[in-house]
């Protein structure tokens, strides 16, 4: 039960400081920028890392858990524990954020801004890198926490004003369900979950045998 609970702090943790950093930047005349929230998103992620890593691998995020559950790096039995977790996490760190800033429409809510395909692609692509720098790294809290902050912050860097970088489905979750923001969310749910798939067969390619299988 810890290791749920862990992910259900950290994914709070994830949602209420990223999100709760892009209403703050609309609200406070971008005050933050676009760079803060990217700063914020990896550094939430770096301190989450080294805080439960080691109690539940902190993956604070279903398309991860998927990722390594494909990987044989989580057993099936734990899987829908952890995506419920998590899924718990980001829709109370969005309720928290509703209460606090009643004024602002999406909450953080991601959307493309683009069409759909190439916004798909895109969030394929950086949930393979987040995914494929995870796989790599996983063994050491020290390691992860870094690489893994700094994976979130360069993705959402330079696709975060075009599909919002989620590379997370519970991260889309929260604050769409406290928006009404549903139009894409199916994206945000199938687009990191295939691009955690191909990480795992990326990692499989440059591994050693046994790696992820």
């Amino acid at each position: 039960m810890r290791k749920y609970t862990a992910e259900a702090i950290g994914t709070f943790a994830l949602v209420f400081a990223g999100t709760g950093a892009i209403v703050v930047d609309d609200l406070w005349g971008g005050v933050i920028s676009h760079v803060g929230v990217a700063l914020t998103f990896g550094l939430v992620v770096m301190t989450m890392i080294y805080s439960v890593g080691d109690v539940s691998g902190a993956h604070l995020n279903p398309a991860v858990s998927l990722g390594f559950w494909l990987a044989r790096r989580l057993p099936a039995r734990e899987l829908g524990a952890y995506v419920v977790s998590q899924c718990v996490g980001a829709l109370a760190a969005s309720a928290l954020l509703r209460a606090l800033f009643t004024a602002h429409a999406t909450l953080g809510a991601t959307s493309p801004s683009i069409g759909i395909a190439p916004s798909f692609a895109l969030e394929v692509v950086i949930t393979f890198f987040l995914m494929f720098v995870i796989l790599g790294v996983a063994s050491g809290a020290k390691e992860a926490g870094i690489s893994v902050g700094a994976t979130v912050c360069l993705c959402a860097l330079f696709a975060g004003p075009v599909t919002g970088a989620s590379m997370n489905p519970a991260r889309s979750l929260g604050p769409t369900v406290f928006s009404g923001q549903w139009s894409a969310l199916w994206l945000y749910v199938l687009a990191p979950a295939t691009g955690a798939a191909l990480a795992v067969l990326g990692c499989r390619c440059v591994r050693e045998p046994g790696c992820c299988s």
